[in-house]
């Protein structure tokens, strides 16, 4: 089951799968990203889901395929809790599939996630669904994550739709922090060579006194 700590953890990231257009430091909506589950556990004990088939590029699109671990530290009910666990990140254009992993590998939650809805899959219940995936998931595990910014700031550029601003190094002018929809990003570390790429991001938000941070490490 996917497990907890009182540490925040690093994220380690790989990128896999041929004919990826995007690096990891570009990649779209998940990353992640990113995500999380902890209410998982809480949820369903040790169950497991059916991992989804792998995703089959469309005319004109090609299969971006990440897998790595996460780590996500959040308030819920005015109480700290850290989440970790792995995940396995699949898109083909638009549409976007996510498992989420328990340490040992067993898929305990599914997110998929189009430009017109979302659903989240957790063992023993039905999909939950909406038009937001961000939505989907505050109202199932007691937070949620900026899957829609993401994949523009690993990019290392604002979303668009809404302000963006960027801080970046006066000798390098490589980015440093960015900040947009209440979101603080904060690039650490980048890889070496071209194109560039970063290896390391630390997001924070805080919204209605209840603060989240999502720390992601990204490994070539």
């Amino acid at each position: 089951m996917l497990s907890k700590s009182a540490v925040l953890p690093f994220v380690a990231v790989r990128r896999a799968g041929a004919r990826t257009t995007v690096s990891l430091a570009r990649f779209g909506r998940a990353a992640a990203f990113a995500l999380a589950c902890s209410a998982v556990v809480l949820a369903t004990g040790c169950a497991s889901l059916t991992p989804p088939a792998p995703v089959e590029p469309s005319a004109g699109a090609s299969v971006e395929h990440y897998r790595g671990r996460f780590s996500v530290r959040y308030e819920q009910n005015g109480e700290a809790r850290n989440t970790y666990g792995n995940f396995d990140w699949q898109q083909n254009g638009e549409n976007a599939t996510v498992q989420l992993l328990d340490p040992l590998g067993q898929t305990q939650a599914i997110v998929r996630e189009n430009p017109r809805s979302a659903s989240l899959e957790l063992p023993g219940k039905a999909p939950l669904t909406g038009p937001r995936l961000e939505d989907v998931m505050h109202d199932a595990l007691g937070f949620a994550l900026p899957v829609g910014g993401l994949r523009y700031w690993l990019r290392m550029q604002g979303a668009p739709g809404s302000p963006a601003s960027i801080e970046r190094d006066p000798q390098t002018q490589r980015p440093t922090h960015l900040k947009q929809d209440g979101w603080t990003i904060d690039y650490q570390a980048y890889f070496d060579g071209t194109p560039l790429r970063v290896k390391r991001v630390d997001l924070s938000r805080e919204l209605d006194g209840s603060p989240l941070a999502v720390r992601l490490v990204i490994d070539e």
